[in-house]
């Protein structure tokens, strides 16, 4: 099992950890502040600094698919071997990490503004985008202006933890059809975007709103009779 740091604190940049296993899939630490792939959101890249100054480039984090619990981080192709029992620091992208987590949570001010149930998702740190199971028309600007309303309005975003019986008891905070809460573990995590938004999810957000910064509507799209896919991207800031 790799300890997720950043399910607590998505604010954390590094941390100490040692290593338990190199394979084909990657290297697995004990504990780690990369976030893997998954729910739509891309993983984290940076890199892991041994005691004795080896720097190995990591280019993308995952589950590992054979370790239930288990976080792999890709090193590159030329990157220093490492072995169990290794010592290192891991140092994420931040500058990666910080956009994963200004579009994630501006998906969730796009969910709040388009009420229909969400059937595809992707978050990078270029753009993000959903997918939503519905056959009406959009507006672009509408939408746009919905999201800097929000984001000006400095909305308090927090995590917590609910047991299963909850969501259970509350289907509607489902919003994903493709991708379901974790089950087993006896409580799931959800995001709650004060006066906005309540759903369960497992990504990195910021805290507020406002540090979502100026993101609009670049393009929207009808991908099948039954789905319109809208893309956001980050908007410059109007020249002062």
């Amino acid at each position: 099992m790799t300890e997720e740091l950043f399910r607590d604190d998505a604010t954390l940049e590094r941390c100490d950890a040692t290593v338990l296993a190199v394979d084909e899939q990657g290297i697995v630490l004990d504990r780690t502040v990369f976030y893997p792939h998954g729910g739509g959101q891309a993983g984290d890249a940076g890199e892991l600094v041994a005691v004795d100054g080896r720097r190995v480039r990591i280019v993308d984090t995952r589950k590992h698919k054979e370790r239930p619990g288990a976080i792999a981080h890709l090193p590159a192709p030329d990157a220093p071997p490492l072995q169990p029992g290794d010592r290192v620091s891991a140092l994420i992208d931040v500058a990666r990490r910080r956009a994963h987590m200004r579009f994630h949570t501006a998906t969730h001010l796009l969910c709040a503004l388009i009420p229909h149930p969400v059937d595809g998702c992707s978050i990078t740190a270029g753009h993000a985008r959903l997918d939503f199971h519905m056959n009406g028309a959009l507006d672009k600007e509408a939408i746009s202006a919905g999201i800097a309303r929000l984001v000006a309005e400095a909305h308090p975003v927090r995590h917590r933890w609910i047991d299963e019986a909850e969501l259970d008891a509350n289907p509607g905070l489902v919003r994903s059809m493709s991708v379901q809460p974790p089950r087993g573990l006896g409580r799931v995590r959800v995001i709650e975007i004060e006066g906005v938004d309540l759903q369960p999810c497992g990504g990195t957000h910021v805290a507020n709103t406002a540090e979502i910064g100026p993101v609009v509507v670049t393009k929207i799209e009808k991908k099948s009779a039954m789905t319109r896919r809208v893309v956001l991207g980050f908007a410059e800031p109007a020249a002062g």
